[in-house]
C-alpha cells in the first residue's frame, strides 16, 4: 500500500481563537481531533505508513498521536520549523520519508467520506479529487473535463485537498514556501494531471462556522 501524507503544518489563523492553544489538526470535531478522523479512515482503507508535517504547535500533534499505533498506522513526522513551508513546500521537504513510488496527500483541515482509493499513475504526475464549489470558493480551482484537470474550460470545480502524486512532480523544486495549486497548474499545462469528480460529503474546516456545519452533518449520520 502507498504511503500517505497528512498536511498539518498550517497556522490555522481563520480558526482563532480555537487555534491559539492547539494546532488546527487537533481541533475537536464530533468528539475527536480532526486529524484522528483521517487516521481512522486511512487505516480502514488499508494505509499503514503515514507522514505528517509539523510546524505551528507541531509537538502537540506528535505528543497526541505518537507513533500511530493506537490508530492502526505507523506515523513519521516531517518538521518544518516555526514557519510552515506551504502545501507544496511541505511535500518537497518530506520527500525523503515518502519513498520512490506514488503517494497520497490529504489536507488535515478537511472532512470527507471519499473512499481513498485511486487509479494507478502511469503517464500522469498526479490525480486529484474535485468537488462542487462551496460558498466560500464559488469560482472553483480547476476545470474538469473527461477525467482530466484543466486550466481552462466550462466546468470549474474545487480541489478537495485529496490527491495522489509521483515524486517527479516535486523533484525539481526546493523546500521553500510554495503552494500545491501552482505546482499542479504547471503539470496540468503539460497534460499530466488526471482528475475525478466526487459528489459525496466534503467540508473545508477553515472557519468556526464551517466546523459547526461539519459537526452538524456528522451528528445527523451517526
Amino acid at each position: 500500500m502507498m504511503k500517505c501524507m497528512l498536511l498539518s503544518a498550517g497556522l490555522g489563523n481563520r480558526l482563532r481563537p480555537l487555534t491559539f492553544q492547539v494546532p488546527k489538526p487537533l481541533v475537536t470535531l464530533a468528539g475527536k481531533p480532526l486529524i484522528v478522523h483521517h487516521l481512522e479512515r486511512l487505516a480502514a482503507a488499508g494505509y499503514e505508513d503515514i507522514v505528517i508535517n509539523l510546524s505551528y504547535l507541531g509537538e502537540m500533534i506528535k505528543q497526541t498521536l505518537k507513533d500511530g499505533h493506537d490508530y492502526g498506522v505507523h506515523i513519521e513526522y516531517s518538521f518544518e520549523g516555526e514557519r510552515p513551508l506551504g502545501t507544496a513546500g511541505g511535500i518537497v521537504h518530506a520527500l525523503p520519508l515518502l519513498g520512490n513510488g506514488p503517494f497520497v496527500v490529504v489536507n488535515s483541515d478537511i472532512w470527507c467520506d471519499h473512499h481513498l482509493s485511486f487509479p494507478a499513475l502511469t503517464h500522469d504526475l498526479a490525480h486529484v479529487v474535485l468537488v462542487d464549489n462551496p460558498a466560500h470558493n464559488p469560482e472553483g480551482d480547476f476545470e474538469y473535463e473527461s477525467g482530466r484537470a484543466c486550466n481552462s474550460g466550462e466546468k470549474r470545480l474545487t480541489f478537495s485537498g485529496i490527491g495522489i502524486y509521483v515524486p517527479k512532480l516535486f523533484q525539481s523544486l526546493t523546500a521553500t514556501k510554495l503552494d500545491l495549486a501552482s505546482v499542479l497548474r504547471t503539470a496540468i499545462d503539460q497534460g499530466r494531471v488526471s482528475a475525478e469528480y466526487y459528489a459525496g460529503n466534503w467540508f473545508d474546516i477553515g472557519t468556526a462556522e464551517r466546523l459547526m456545519q461539519a459537526e452538524d452533518h456528522i451528528s445527523k449520520i451517526k
